[in-house]
């Protein structure tokens, strides 16, 4: 480590100093807003509004935590939105990794044609006016199709998959050829399980990519009972109005106010753990996958 040390001039050591340092503050940037949503949901709500985060145990509360918890809405947004984001996983990576796959081929007829198309979309669409209309005469207003279906196929992500499609040797296909198998059986017996990193990074993006939206759920969802937990917090977070039952029992306003204000800490966390606890089991997958589809081709 020392004769290491040694090697590196003195404009390395600066430029490895300002990155260690700009690191550092990104670091501390992320984790200290974090760990103040953490503390503040454990919060009193008259000390969190006088003092501010208390580190005595007697101004902590779990009251937040049994109101979210204890709150019918919350659990029903929760079960909408993991079955819209699991739903829709499934949904996109299957017909993204379908269309990657001949795209991958350059023998392809139409490829540039098709790939000319896919980029256009990137840039261009048709506004939501139109695409509501597009909806509403497919009959999909207030249904699970109209939260799933219209963005089930991304053209960046296909590009990633056509890219890492492009990565895998040739003589894969050749060896699955001479064996017999068509191009359906060299996909899903072949190809999928090599492209497990970057089905995996799909997954991922979709998965989060889904569970954050709220926006479609608010235009399309007419139906109370089918909105997904974003919606739920954003009344919460955004327009300040608890649900029913939540602070029931609060006659003041003020009072209310500040119960509100506490909810709001335990709801992001709440919402926040299915995430957290995904993040872990895709790591292995998600470097090797990034990276091979970015980098290649």
């Amino acid at each position: 480590m020392e004769t290491r040390r040694m090697k590196l001039g003195l404009s390395d050591r600066v430029i490895l100093g300002v990155g260690f340092t700009l690191l550092g503050l990104f670091v501390i940037a992320v984790f200290v807003p974090l760990a103040y949503v953490v503390l503040a949901s454990f919060m009193d709500p008259n000390v969190l509004n006088n003092q501010g985060i208390s580190f005595n145990f007697k101004d902590w509360t779990l009251e937040a935590y049994r109101r979210v918890l204890g709150n019918a809405m919350i659990w029903r947004g929760f079960a909408n939105s993991f079955f819209y984001s699991a739903a829709f996983t499934v949904i996109s990576v299957f017909v993204t990794l379908l269309a990657a796959y001949p795209m991958s081929k350059k023998d392809f007829v139409g490829r540039k044609f098709f790939n000319i198309i896919f980029v256009i979309t990137m840039f261009f669409g048709g506004g939501m006016i139109p695409t509501f209309i597009l909806i509403n005469n497919l009959h999909l207003v207030n249904t699970v199709w109209a939260i799933i279906l219209p963005g089930a196929f991304n053209v960046w992500n296909m590009i990633l998959a056509r890219t890492y499609y492009q990565s895998i040797p040739t003589e894969l296909r050749e060896a699955s050829s001479l064996d017999g198998a068509n191009e359906l059986q060299h996909f899903f017996k072949i190809m999928m399980p090599v492209c497990k990193p970057i089905i995996a990074v799909l997954a991922l993006w979709s998965f989060v990519g889904m569970w954050n939206s709220y926006f479609d759920a608010m235009i399309y969802l007419n139906d109370a009972d089918m909105q997904p937990l974003q919606l739920v917090l954003r009344s919460i977070l955004v327009q300040n109005t608890p649900q029913p039952g939540m602070i029931a029992d609060i006659q003041s306003t003020a009072e209310m106010s500040k119960v509100a204000e506490l909810l709001k800490y335990a709801t992001i966390i709440v919402s926040s753990l299915p995430l957290l606890i995904m993040y872990p089991f895709f790591q292995k997958y998600f470097d090797k996958g990034i990276m091979v589809g970015s980098v290649k081709g």
